[in-house]
């Protein structure tokens, strides 16, 4: 038997594996970075997140990202260089934070890494006839594995497009098997670039489901990073709460099919981009705000696209409880917002042991440990639920 199947065979066989997960969103702040344990799989999976950071990028390393982001022509050169130098610096990231940690590379089963998105295109947004849903991810897990010297699982969306699903949101099958109550409705809303959410009716039922439903963060850093350069978000909400929602802009905004279509449904920054909001500020003759007031009426397109998804998608099915993540929790007016509208305040994965910063990057690496040890749990092989094994390995030797 090969050395690395034999390791890989030895790992799944482990009563305790220890994993890092790694996720890098579109907001291009930082590398996330979670040492998990893991004892069981499935509905008995047990976690233990032993260190969390997020390592911020470098300056230039993140001009580099949003210069072949979400643009439909980008250099290819720079793809091809930059997938290889992606996966070199997080690996020098995770060497960084193992010595920073005392943890040697040697005690480290797995690595998750989901990459960097540069391209989201399903279907239904890219509107060519014969061709699928697809979504592009970079950054080499080779040179990730071979760098470190740990067997590190990689590109996890193209097998969910592959069954028929469009590659997104993910967090629904760590959100089940971590999540799922046997007596409460949940909701576990994160608020990253692009929003979503995942329902998880009580009793562990597998009626749940998954979706995106709008933008969260992009349209607002996007917005952010034209109009005060230097800055990459709002910190703290204080230029939109400084400004007033326009109305007009608003429901310029909210006028698109993909508000109407129906669940589960993705989408990203390629559709919610500044073309967008330049388009709806032309329709509704709303040219001349100040960029207070539309960073105002960002923050409140976001949080009706959550309402209005919520609403529409958990109607008649009782009483829940909203449990929020993701780097929007930080915006004290778009979370204001939402909890005007529900009344109620919104709770945190931290209530359920979860660090919320953390919890990307733990579902990843879950992925991983259903992977090599689990794979045993039904999903109910419903839309945007297929009942797949995801990850593609790379040896380190």
């Amino acid at each position: 038997m090969n050395a690395n199947i034999q390791n890989l065979y030895d790992v799944a066989s482990k009563p305790v594996r220890r994993i890092i997960g790694l996720m890098s969103g579109t907001s291009f702040d930082g590398l996330d970075i979670a040492v998990c344990e893991f004892q069981g799989s499935g509905l008995g999976t047990q976690i233990k997140v032993l260190n969390f950071v997020t390592k911020d990028y470098k300056a230039e390393f993140k001009e580099d990202l949003k210069s072949i982001f979400a643009k439909k022509f980008a250099d290819l050169e720079k793809i091809t260089l930059l997938n290889a130098v992606i996966g070199t610096y997080y690996a020098e990231l995770i060497l960084e934070c193992l010595a920073e940690w005392n943890i040697s590379p040697d005690d480290i089963d797995l690595i998750a890494s989901h990459g960097q998105s540069i391209y989201h295109a399903p279907s239904h947004q890219h509107g060519i006839t014969g061709y699928p849903n697809a979504t592009l991810q970079i950054g080499d897990a080779d040179h990730l594995a071979m760098k470190t010297g740990i067997t590190t699982l990689s590109d996890f969306r193209q097998k969910h497009i592959a069954a028929g699903g469009e590659g997104a949101p993910l967090a629904v099958y760590g959100d089940y098997l971590i999540f799922s109550s046997a007596t409460e409705n949940r909701i576990m809303l994160n608020i990253g670039g692009i929003a979503n959410f995942t329902f998880l009716p009580s009793g562990h039922s597998t009626g749940f489901f998954s979706s995106d439903v709008g933008p969260g963060n992009t349209l607002m850093d996007q917005f952010v990073q034209l109009k005060y350069p230097g800055k990459y978000y709002d910190k703290n909400a204080e230029i939109a709460s400084s400004g007033k929602p326009d109305v007009g802009l608003l429901n310029a905004l909210l006028d698109h099919p993909f508000y109407q279509a129906g669940f589960p449904k993705t989408t990203g920054p390629e559709l919610f981009s500044l073309e967008y909001l330049n388009g709806a500020m032309a329709r509704s003759g709303q040219n001349n705000l100040s960029n207070e007031d539309v960073m105002a009426t960002l923050a409140l397109f976001s949080a009706k696209g959550i309402i209005m998804a919520i609403e529409e998608s958990v109607k008649g099915r009782g009483e829940f409880e909203i449990y929020l993540s993701g780097g929007g929790m930080y915006n004290p007016l778009l979370v204001n917002y939402v909890e005007e509208h529900f009344n109620r305040k919104l709770k945190f994965t931290s209530d359920l042991g979860i660090n919320p910063d953390a919890k990307e990057a733990v579902l990843f690496a879950l992925l991983a440990n259903e992977a090599v040890a689990g794979g045993n749990t039904p999903f109910g092989d419903r839309p945007g639920v297929p009942t797949v094994s995801m990850g593609k390995v790379s040896f380190p030797k």
